[in-house]
């Protein structure tokens, strides 16, 4: 059972990085010369197209339908549970009610927001911190979009309120009394949330005011620590699948738009800059430098039996990360050493499936890893 499953889970991910060759079709099939457009173009059309497509305008309520869909962990195979943002746990609840671990999964149904075992609907771009504050509950908006409401454990939810996000490492937790970092696992899915709040609601809800770093030199309302988060934490099958759902006007709770920074990490890099994040369409975004970057690359032997992996690659590599399949990062190397010439080495492996994404000037690549 073990090894079907893991086939299976190769499979899927195979799967989804070939549909992720290029723009999701049709939704983008209206933009064309992608590479043509400057940053603030780009920015500038991303903005209409997210804006023109948003055609159902969720009630606070059907976000509660909407989520009990879209935020499904998609490891549970009984479609019983859902994923809930900050959490690192997956302790049954009503066993440890006091854990504050326990709020990695919960029922789908245990929604209300009254109990330490419930879970309920975070405003992950927090109301107090947009201008005007977001509603909650009245005109379908901001406050209603459900792009950037998660589920979350209760306790949790409280527990950041509205502090501004904050780099940090690990689990989720308080940085200072005024800053929360969403964890390890969630940092990715954070950034391009407020990429997409930004683009949707422009000075409603800049990132400068949501989160604490350094503006960049383009553009004063976007900080630099969204984009590194956005470039360090790859798109999970979770936020594709959140992705999906809304943008399909054929389902019931849709809203008809989809978050373009999910469909392409690197559409944040091409407008704001900063490090460079995954860019699933290299057909569209394709330079000489990222094709011989991914050409260059060979990652050996894979799969590995000695716990160790060797790359190989004719440029000269910035950072290499490697990540589990829940997504989190279990190495981190900047400015790796080479062992010999043009050859990295990674150590300390336990046996699974990573993802190993490799950066350097000029793009970035991902490769697969099986660690027997």
């Amino acid at each position: 059972m073990k090894n079907k499953f893991t086939l299976l889970l190769l499979l899927s991910i195979a799967l989804n990085y070939a549909q992720n060759g290029a723009p999701a079709s049709p939704y983008y099939d209206d933009i064309s010369n992608w590479n043509s457009l400057s940053a603030s173009a780009l920015k500038s059309t991303l903005e209409t197209k997210i804006a023109n497509t948003h055609t159902n305008y969720l009630t606070y309520s059907e976000v509660w339908d909407a989520t009990q869909v879209t935020d499904l962990d998609p490891n549970d195979i009984t479609n019983s549970n859902v994923l809930l943002l900050y959490g690192f746990s997956s302790n049954t609840c009503p066993s440890s009610p006091t854990d504050d671990n326990d709020h990695r999964t919960r029922n789908k149904f245990s929604n209300g927001g009254g109990t330490s075992c419930e879970w309920n609907r975070e405003h992950v771009y927090a109301k107090a911190l947009a201008s005007p504050p977001l509603d909650q509950g009245g005109s379908s908006d901001a406050g209603e979009d459900a792009h950037h409401l998660r589920a979350s454990d209760v306790d949790r939810n409280n527990d950041r309120s509205s502090e501004k996000f904050a780099a940090g490492s690990g689990n989720s937790g308080d940085i200072t009394s005024t800053t929360w970092y969403p964890g390890d696992e969630w940092k990715g899915d954070v950034a391009r949330m407020m990429m997409y709040m930004y683009l949707r609601y422009g000075s409603q809800c800049l990132p400068i005011n949501v989160g604490v770093g350094n503006p960049v030199a383009s553009d004063a309302n976007m900080i630099d620590l969204f984009l590194q988060w956005n470039a360090d934490d790859p798109v999970s099958q979770y936020e594709d699948n959140r992705n999906t759902y809304h943008g399909n006007t054929s389902n019931t709770y849709a809203q008809g738009n989809r978050n373009p920074f999910i469909d392409n990490p690197y559409l944040a890099t091409v407008i704001w800059g900063g490090p460079v994040a995954e860019n699933r369409w290299p057909t569209v975004f394709l330079s000489a430098e990222n094709f011989d970057l991914l050409a260059s690359v060979n990652v050996y032997p894979n799969p590995t039996i000695n716990n160790t992996v060797y790359i190989s690659s004719s440029t000269s590599l910035k950072d290499i990360i490697i990540y589990n399949i829940n997504g989190q990062i279990v190495q981190e190397i900047k400015n790796p050493n080479t062992i010999s010439n043009e050859t990295y080495q990674v150590t300390n492996l336990n046996s699974g499936f990573y993802m190993v994404k490799l950066s350097s000037d000029y793009g970035a690549t991902t490769k697969k890893i099986v660690v027997n």
